[in-house]
């Protein structure tokens, strides 16, 4: 699937997030979102990831900015993820992939030198009228949330 680019509109989607509740793209129309997809919940990377966010959320939230995360997990896992971690924010279960497929965040990727099927980490900000602001793919998991917020000019001490 070809992946998003600055100024495609997002596509919509409505999926579960972790305490069984249906979320859609169109639920925040009117806000900045990003949207980040991560392999697999409790899996060291996706864990750094995923703190980093939470570390990070009233920095983003100062800018306006939601943040969604989104992997094939099911809402259980998503649950045991967030309460583990102490996460704040939405995570989203994609379990048939669909969702990431359409917006270039599931197909061939390199893991451990062999060529596989799978989660490309990525992260796509779509803005307040729902078009593309920002996107990330193959992004590495230790300092991408650092890296976004220097790319969307967010201050650390914000």
């Amino acid at each position: 699937m070809p992946r998003l680019s600055v100024g495609d509109t997002a596509p919509d989607f409505t999926l579960v997030d972790q305490n069984g509740k249906s979320v859609s793209l169109s639920d925040f129309r009117g806000q900045r979102v990003v949207v980040y997809f991560y392999p697999a919940a409790m899996t060291p990377g996706c864990t750094t990831e995923a703190c980093d966010f939470r570390d990070s959320l009233s920095a983003l939230k100062s800018a306006g900015l939601v943040v969604l995360g989104v992997s094939p997990d099911s809402p259980e896992k998503l649950k045991k993820f967030e309460e583990k971690e102490g996460l704040t924010y939405e995570l989203l279960s994609d379990p048939d992939k669909a969702m990431m497929d359409e917006w270039g965040a599931f197909g061939e990727k390199k893991n451990y030198g062999k060529v596989v099927q799978g989660v490309i980490r990525s992260t796509v900000v779509v803005d307040a009228e729902g078009k593309v602001e920002l996107a990330q793919y193959n992004v590495k998991a230790t300092g991408h949330v650092a890296r976004l917020r220097k790319a969307l000019g967010i201050d650390a001490a914000a």
